[in-house]
């Protein structure tokens, strides 16, 4: 098996001329064409089936900023907000713990003592459950349906894939604890089981590249019987370097404006996806194009 480490962002695919099935918003970089269907899809989470989280930079680049202004250092809150502000932007799509290990590194810097990088995130874990806690509430006790707060699209989309015999697979950079509560008051664990998996404390004990991993081992199968949905790099990265076919999902998570976030688009584009959609508002003729059927 490989390293857990998750690698940081480099593009190693050019932009280059694009086309979007007719009439839709289902963006093609390069055409897939299955010799067998997918047997196997592996999803990330936040912002790619799940809103609960969005705005969540929110809350850690205050907090950052907050512990770098604590070293003393004579740089503006301008200064250090743009600074972390472009290094949690470059690191996004990994587990948390790398931000925080950046953060200790920039403490460091500084000339500051750091707090293991765990702490940090512990905090930051803290911040946001504040933040987010009264949408979590809301979706305990009835007060908002699940669609309020998934990706629009995602529960049918889901649907079609295991109605095709499709077995399905979470992994996220987010806390397993905390996936495992979301994807149940998002009505999503139905359709993952005890396939659900996330970061831990200890990081080395878990990637998406493992996960990956596991399930083609397992399985006996090759890259080609596995699809990814992802709006982070590290999952779109996973999915093409063992073989599979990798569908980034540029989510305008605050909108919701069925249009792609110009940002992710460009970064998922750049990092191999082949097929790039704004959420799964056309699941359906997204999953007839992945099964040749259109």
């Amino acid at each position: 098996m490989s390293t857990p480490h998750e690698q940081d962002y480099r593009r190693i695919a050019a932009g280059g001329a694009t086309r979007f099935i007719a009439g839709t918003q289902i963006e093609i970089v390069r055409d897939v064409r299955l010799v067998e269907p997918p047997r196997f899809a592996v999803f990330d989470f936040d912002g790619t089936l799940s809103l609960i989280r969005e705005g969540w930079q929110d809350v850690m680049v205050p907090l950052l900023v907050e512990v770098l202004r604590e070293t003393g250092t004579d740089e503006s809150d301008a200064e250090l907000t743009a600074i972390v502000r472009q290094f949690v932007a470059e690191l996004t799509g990994k587990q948390t713990i790398y931000q925080m290990m950046r953060l200790a590194e920039e403490v460091r810097a500084r000339g500051g003592t750091s707090a293991e990088p765990v702490v940090y995130k512990h905090e930051y874990h803290e911040r946001l459950m504040r933040r987010i806690g009264d949408r979590r509430e809301a979706l305990r006790t009835g007060a908002v349906e699940p669609e309020g707060m998934l990706v629009p699209g995602s529960i049918e989309l889901l649907t079609a894939l295991a109605d095709r015999g499709v077995e399905l697979f979470l992994a996220s950079g987010t806390d397993e604890a905390y996936v495992r509560e979301e994807a149940d008051l998002l009505g999503l664990t139905p359709f993952f089981g005890p396939r659900i998996y996330g970061a831990r404390d200890d990081f080395r004990t878990f990637s998406k590249q493992m996960v990956i991993e596991r399930i083609l081992r397992e399985n006996n199968v090759g890259g080609t019987r596995l699809i990814g949905f992802g709006d982070g790099y590290v999952e779109i990265e996973n999915v093409k370097s063992a073989g599979g076919t990798a569908v980034a999902v540029a989510s305008d998570e605050p909108g919701r404006s069925g249009r792609p976030d110009a940002w992710k688009r460009e970064r998922l584009i750049g990092i191999g996806a082949d097929v790039v959609v704004p959420d799964f508002r056309e699941w359906e003729r997204l999953v007839g194009y992945l099964w040749g059927d259109l």
